[in-house]
């Protein structure tokens, strides 16, 4: 998606041909397509590696530990995890639309939904490549590296005298998985690759195509081009003898549509010739054009924020990532704060490379190691899948986040038909007990073809329209809010069915029906915190949206008369926590992971420190406090922007640094790959990319806090990055982006410009200024 206010080198350069089909308009959604007109520039322009922010490692990955040490590319549709050996290299190849199964829609006897792999579905991988050049053993001075700054991974080393480097990148502008091997001087390359299925699909030379029982068609092919050599196809394999330069090429799709209408699947679509189609007209730009759009592409979204936490010693800049990572672990008391910016820095590189124009990420991402993901790989609705979310407009990425937009919306049909013929069902313990029904609702687990997997999750709905709120909120698009309204309406109007009466002291409530506070406690409670925070949420945002829009005025107001009656949640006098149900007891865990009861004040805000009592604030301090500092690495993301919000930098970066603990003999933590959230399974680990995601937007929330009418800066800046720092694109809620310096933990500059907004508030401590701008205007304020 181009940017009008980027300079043309670095505006989008893929036109896109072709059409989704009939039914509610997408914005910008590329599903495998044929290949467009690309504008090349005319040589790649490289950050040099002595500025640009890198992981590196002084080996290989295992393949048997891919997960953990893999590197991951991506275009937002392909991507791979790349392993990184000279002589037998492997990439594990996925697409974003691999999923098997469909829309899952008959319910079992207790009124739930089906959550296995035939009917529900998974996502999984699309094949392995393997890159073989027998006589590249025993190498010395090897390193191998994700380059966040340019957007690739690569393999250097020396053999035999002479140096060979390697690039692998998934390209969005060509939609293909790049693979570059060059030697220095006279060295030369000779291998062969093959392409290896993970079903069992046949081989017709060095691709395949295959179909689900779904119906998605699929396929994946590889091919290469050399210099100074010769390449040549034998059987299933492509070889390569004598080259100074080889690129190979790794391309692949399925038939996929965001179109209910055509049962999310396009017949006329042929994935095998597309994914041919895409490798020739790679080849035939060779390896330097490849490298130099894909490089210009990705720095143009990449680059729309720096960041600097301060200086680390040069000891550790010595070490390699994960001693680096070990070396934080074992010495908390000596700060590595451009580690701690590369953390947050990988979180923007995942999110550029893993949701772009096509479907959003999900658990892992689009990352996988087998067939058989743990949760299907599925969108989970009552954290991880919103978490994965809330960093792309903060982060200065806004056109990242409209893959979740997209995909609400081309589910919206078979959500809503599901919603009306199965959620009243006598089975469902979370049906309806009025009998109405309306609009639409979705389970704890969604696919890819308007399923839901496992059990109903009414407040789902509701959450998801918040996070698309949030989205308008930051960027102030009214054309974006005409598209997400019916997803709004429709949930608002589910909510109204929904809510039922009762009395609270004396007064008559409007109150959730029979149901749970994800993922503890009972499944049949009235008014529990989390679901009345996020429908007080909704009515709040669909009422402003039909106002914004011009639409429903009636509609609008009765929603604002229910809002009016709902019941909000008040401090246990038994507890001193805020209560999590409509009780004064702890119904459930006391350390439990999830922060379900706290939504209301992140990522919402309707609980605030400049607006709430300091008896309600006493409550969610003491609730939080309970929660504890450990768990799972989304759960402790989450705590840390909690104590964000609370102005508690200490906690809140502690929080991110346990996020950091380096993960060993199959405990909580990150990986060697910087994949933050390895979920301790006690022999075992599973991956879930939500922390990757989530605790940058924690740093974010240290930085900077906003919602319509303020901007906070520096509201909880940790010691560790108090000396100096400099900030700048962080999106700001109201239609703002901000830049900000400091020194001795005070802001010394901050830049405001407005993306549409046009009044807030500016606070640092205990200064404040109004502001007014224009749309597009800016404001330089020195703050004393």
């Amino acid at each position: 998606m181009s940017n009008p206010s980027l300079p043309p080198s670095r505006r989008a350069f893929l036109k896109l041909g072709g059409a989704v089909g009939a039914g509610i308009a997408l914005s910008g959604v590329r599903p495998f397509v044929a290949s467009a007109d690309v504008v090349r520039p005319a040589v790649a322009d490289l950050v040099p590696g002595s500025r640009a922010t890198t992981l590196w490692y002084p080996s290989p990955a295992a393949e048997d530990k891919i997960i953990e040490q893999g590197l991951p590319i991506g275009n937002g549709r392909i991507g791979a995890l790349v392993g990184g050996d000279p002589a037998a290299d492997f990439l594990y190849l996925a697409d974003a639309s691999l999923w098997t199964g469909g829309a899952n829609d008959v319910l079992e006897d207790d009124g739930q939904f089906p959550y296995e792999r035939e009917k529900f579905g998974t996502l999984g991988l699309l094949a392995k490549a393997r890159i073989s050049v027998p006589a590249h053993t025993g190498v010395t001075d090897y390193r191998r590296t994700l380059d966040l700054s340019n957007g690739l991974v690569t393999v250097t080393y020396a053999c035999q005298g002479t140096r060979y480097r390697r690039e692998v990148y998934a390209s969005h502008p060509d939609d293909v998985v790049v693979v570059r091997l060059t030697g220095e001087g006279r060295g030369t390359l000779t291998g062969t690759v093959v392409l290896e299925p993970t079903r069992d699909e046949a081989l017709s030379g060095p691709a395949f195509a295959a179909t689900f029982a779904n119906g998605l068609k699929y396929a994946c092919a590889a091919s290469a081009s050399g210099q100074g050599g010769k390449v040549s196809q034998q059987g299933n394999t492509v070889a390569f003898a004598g080259c100074r330069e080889v690129v190979i090429v790794l391309s692949g799709g399925t038939n996929y549509v965001p179109d209910a209408a055509r049962k999310f699947v396009d017949a006329s679509v042929d994935p095998l010739a597309l994914s041919k189609q895409k490798a020739a007209r790679a080849l035939r730009a060779g390896g330097g054009a490849l490298l130099a759009t894909h490089v210009a592409d990705y720095r143009r979204l990449y680059d729309r924020m720096t960041l600097d936490l301060g200086s680390s010693p040069a000891s550790k800049r010595s070490l390699d990532t994960w001693a680096r990572l070990v070396a934080r672990h074992d010495d908390p008391a000596t700060p590595d704060p451009e580690l701690e910016a590369s953390y947050l820095q990988y979180g923007r590189y995942l999110t550029i490379t893993g949701s772009r124009d096509g479907l959003p990420m999900g658990l892992q991402g689009l990352w996988q190691n087998n067939n058989t993901p743990d949760w299907m790989s599925d969108y989970h609705t009552d954290i991880n899948v919103q978490m994965n979310y809330w960093l792309p407009d903060r982060a200065a990425l806004p056109g990242s986040f409209t893959a979740l937009a997209d995909y609400c919306l081309s589910q919206l049909p078979v959500w809503t038909d599901t919603t009306k013929k199965l959620f009243n069902d006598p089975r469902n313990r979370f049906r309806n007990t009025s009998g109405k029904i309306g609009g639409w609702a979705i389970a704890f687990s969604t696919n890819i073809y308007g399923g839901s997997g496992w059990w109903w999750h009414p407040a789902g709905n509701a959450w998801l329209c918040n996070s698309l709120w949030d989205h308008y909120a930051f960027t102030q698009d009214k054309a974006y809010l005409a598209r997400i309204y019916p997803l709004l309406k429709g949930a608002a109007e589910f909510w109204e069915a929904r809510l039922v009466t009762t009395t609270v002291d004396g007064r008559e409530v409007l109150v959730d029906d029979h149901d749970w506070s994800p993922e503890h406690g009972p499944q049949d409670t009235l008014g529990n915190t989390y679901s009345q925070e996020i429908v007080w949420d909704l009515f709040e945002h669909y009422r402003a949206a039909a106002t914004t829009l011009g639409r429903d005025r009636a509609y609008g107001d009765r929603i604002a008369g229910l809002q009016r009656k709902l019941y909000l949640p008040k401090v246990s006098p038994a507890t001193g926590w805020l209560e999590e149900w409509m009780s004064p007891d702890n119904l459930g865990e006391t350390t439990h992971r999830h922060l379900s009861p706290l939504i209301g004040f992140f990522p919402g805000d309707r609980i605030a420190t400049d607006t709430s009592s300091a008896e309600l604030l006493g409550g969610v301090r003491a609730l939080l406090t309970a929660r504890g500092m450990d768990s799972f690495g989304w759960a402790t993301a989450w705590r840390s922007a909690c104590w964000a919000r609370l102005k508690d930098a200490d906690k809140a970066y502690q929080l991110l640094l346990t996020v950091m603990r380096p993960s060993v003999a199959n405990g909580n933590g990150t990986a060697p790959n910087f994949f933050f959230d390895m979920y301790s399974q006690g022999s075992y680990t599973i991956f879930q990319i939500d922390a990757n995601l989530g605790a940058p937007t924690a740093a974010l929330e240290m930085l900077l806090y906003s919602r319509p009418g303020v901007l906070e800066l520096l509201p909880a800046l940790p010691s560790a990055w108090a000396r100096s720092g400099r900030v700048t694109g962080i999106g700001a809620r109201g239609g703002f982006e901000v830049d900000v310096a400091w020194r001795d933990g005070e802001v010394t500059r901050a830049v405001i410009r407005s993306v549409g907004g046009t009044r807030t508030e500016v606070r640092a401590g205990t200064w404040k200024r109004p502001i007014s701008l224009r749309p597009g205007a800016s404001v330089t304020i020195t703050p004393s």
